[in-house]
């Protein structure tokens, strides 16, 4: 019994720091995710990649500026109708809901801190967050195909 003891007291803090830690991580901006670029026509787009669900839930959360050709596209394992809120999120976005071959199906505004639930208007893989304005300044609707590595068949 002495051992366990001494064994759970050692541990208890190293346990404690790391859930902590694990919290921490929200509190700021991700700023480590992996990059890909992408092609709007002649417009070239440098964007994060959001790939796991905890990615995915952090997004672009407690980011205060982002660059306007800088993005994160958040890749989902299979289509589905996939729903965006901006809760704790500071910047306004234009999210692109995109399907597997890159064609934007429907693009979603969305105010900065709120819980209003912005979703794709089909079953797609791949949503795109701009700062908002980026889209519309560049005339880029529905419809409109975008190019990059994410958007090739898959193997």
């Amino acid at each position: 019994m002495p051992a366990f003891r001494l064994l759970s007291r050692l541990l208890a803090p190293l346990l404690f720091a790391s859930f902590a830690g694990a919290g921490l991580a929200q509190d700021g901006p991700q700023l480590d995710l992996p990059r890909t670029q992408l092609a709007a026509g002649m417009h070239h787009l440098d964007v994060q990649l959001a790939t796991t669900p905890v990615q995915r839930q952090i997004g672009l959360m407690n980011r205060k500026e982002m660059p306007q050709h800088e993005g994160m596209l958040f890749i989902f394992e299979e289509p589905g109708v996939q729903c965006f809120w901006m809760k704790n999120t500071l910047l306004p976005l234009t999210a692109a809901f995109v399907d597997d071959a890159g064609v934007i199906v429907n693009l979603a505004d969305m105010k900065p801190q709120t819980t209003d639930s912005h979703c794709s208007s089909k079953p797609v893989r791949f949503v795109l967050e701009m700062n908002q304005g980026w889209f519309a300044k560049k005339g880029i609707k529905a419809g409109y195909q975008l190019a990059g590595q994410p958007f090739q068949p898959r193997r």
